[in-house]
């Protein structure tokens, strides 16, 4: 039974009431320093812990509850009879409730200008000996370091006069992760401040077992980031489907950040497969949309990842039928749709993400290499400058397309080229794109141009428009935009875009041959545009 609470707090967040509480329990309630006061002028009977040592705090508050009357009240075995005996010998009373959380360290040390001596005087000492204690103890105390929690521990000791062994266990595993990251908040300011070291401690938790890793024979998990928060696949809840792999959270990833990179108010979809979208556009509706991005690349659609911004409905669950697709992610699926989508296959995966079209919270990226970890900052934004380097004017009029073909091109693994156009007024697609080659030059003539063809001929044979198919093709090319993550080492690239009769291009320049580039454009009667901002994505 709860008879006796030791409450300590830097963050007094719920912590009157949740005492006044515990004092209609008649549970004694032990304390100090600002707690204390805080709780005796709210009218709470309190019992200071110097009267429970017999000892004053001393040197400035630094030592207080370092005392054996008091970890030796929340460490001793209830059921161990020899402690039990030197408890009693040495006048020590049970301890069943520890109630602290810790000074401001990271607080303290976030603030521009804080001084060693200031940082150093809000590591917490003795909290985290409690707490500890208490957690290690656990079968006999209950530790609170949260005030989220004050609530059902409260509630749990009103209905039974104690607190669970499961609530007991989980508050324990709480404690002790509390201890970690704030001994690790510690390690990284003092080793920069006091060694000149660079320390990078992560935290991830809640790992879940996935079906395979990238193959078959590899074992694979999912760690969940602590705390985050916003559009993240670790806040996506699974409606419908098998578990998740390895790669198809690969994959998820990319077509999330994708669709977040546009930032538009219009439905936008995008299908990713091997961590490329594929498909990438723009509509009026949803359902316009997902056709456009499924015509840009239907044959690599088999199999894919599908992602929208906006709340999937019936008539674009019905447009997937006899489609096969891994994975649907939104922000929400209409209750028809969700029955269709159920039904269609008893694999696909329905991931809703309710918080899609939050802004993302993370400012950094990781990447483990053998022996090592690489961190950088997001790649945030499409272009540091807008300069247009050739005789003939970049038209205005074609800004939005561009930033699209940009920000396709953004997402797509170096080197990479896209090509988008605006297939109906304010919407766009990307026709096609070149991923992944060692040399530029292959993503265009290899890859961009070629499937860009391929996909036109589907559209052409539809609409069956009065023209050849190479007249179609010129039409459409001569509206394109093309998008390139790195500069032209040569003029070659432009060279095989005008060739196909590709007008607009969009580079960061910055090559020693950007005169040489620019002078080709004008020849071959293309406008450029340098943006001074590259996007390669490895």
């Amino acid at each position: 039974m709860v008879k006796r609470a030791l409450l300590s707090v830097s963050d007094k967040t719920g912590i009157v009431d949740f005492a006044r509480g515990l004092e209609k329990l008649d549970i004694q309630i032990i304390s100090t320093g600002g707690t204390a006061r805080m709780l005796r002028d709210s009218g709470i009977e309190v019992t200071d812990v110097a009267d429970v040592t017999g000892f004053p705090e001393m040197m400035g508050g630094r030592v207080k509850t370092l005392h054996p009357k008091i970890h030796g009240g929340i460490l001793c075995i209830r059921d161990d009879h020899d402690h039990m005996g030197e408890a009693q010998k040495a006048d020590v009373e049970m301890i069943d409730l520890v109630v602290v959380n810790l000074y401001p360290f990271e607080i303290t040390v976030s603030k521009e200008g804080v001084l060693l001596e200031e940082a150093i005087e809000n590591i917490d000492i003795g909290g985290p000996a409690m707490l500890r204690s208490a957690a290690k103890n656990y079968r006999s105390v209950s530790v609170v370091c949260d005030p989220e929690d004050y609530g059902h521990v409260l509630k749990e000791i009103r209905s039974t006069g104690v607190v669970s062994q499961i609530s007991r266990e989980q508050l324990a595993v709480k404690a002790f992760r509390h201890t970690a990251d704030y001994d690790a908040a510690i390690d990284t300011y003092l080793s920069k401040e006091l060694l000149g070291q660079d320390v990078l401690r992560l935290n991830y938790t809640d790992g879940v077992t996935l079906r395979y890793g990238e193959n078959w024979h590899q074992e694979a998990k999912f760690y969940k980031e602590a705390e985050v928060a916003g559009p993240t696949l670790a806040n996506a809840k699974q409606l419908h489907g098998k578990e998740l792999s390895y790669n198809n959270y690969i994959d998820a990833d990319n077509a999330l950040q994708t669709v977040k990179e546009l930032s538009l108010s219009k439905p936008a979809v995008t299908i990713v497969k091997h961590n490329n979208p594929c498909g990438l556009s723009t509509g009026n509706t949803l359902l316009q949309a997902l056709q456009a991005a499924w015509n840009g690349d239907p044959i690599s659609a088999y199999g894919s990842i599908i992602c929208t911004n906006t709340v999937f409905d019936l008539q674009s669950a019905e447009f997937l039928n006899g489609k096969f697709v891994e994975i649907i992610l939104a922000p929400g699926f209409e209750h028809d749709a969700l029955e269709y989508l159920k039904n269609k296959s008893a694999n696909l995966r329905l991931l809703e993400l309710p918080q899609f079209n939050e802004p993302f919270s993370v400012d950094n990226t990781y990447k483990y290499v053998i022996g090592g970890i690489l961190k950088q900052s997001r790649n945030i934004g499409i272009y540091d400058k807008w300069e247009c380097v050739t005789d003939i004017e970049y038209p205005e009029g074609i800004r939005g397309v561009s930033e699209f073909s940009l920000h396709a091109c953004k997402c797509v693994k170096s080197n990479a080229v896209s090509l988008a156009y605006e297939y109906e007024d304010g919407c766009y697609m990307m026709l096609s794109m070149g991923a992944g080659q060692p040399n530029r030059v292959d993503s265009i003539r290899k890859l961009a141009v070629t499937k860009a063809r391929e996909n036109l001929r589907v559209i052409y044979e539809r609409e069956n428009p009065d023209m050849s198919f190479d007249d179609y093709c010129s039409n459409v090319f001569s509206k394109c935009v093309m998008a390139s993550d790195a500069f032209f080492p040569f003029d070659d690239s432009v060279v095989h875009a005008a060739e196909h009769g590709i007008k607009f291009i969009l580079s960061p320049g910055g090559s020693i041959r950007d005169k040489e580039v620019i002078d080709t454009a004008n020849r071959l009667g293309v406008s450029m545009v340098f943006t001074g901002m590259r996007h390669f994505l490895h």
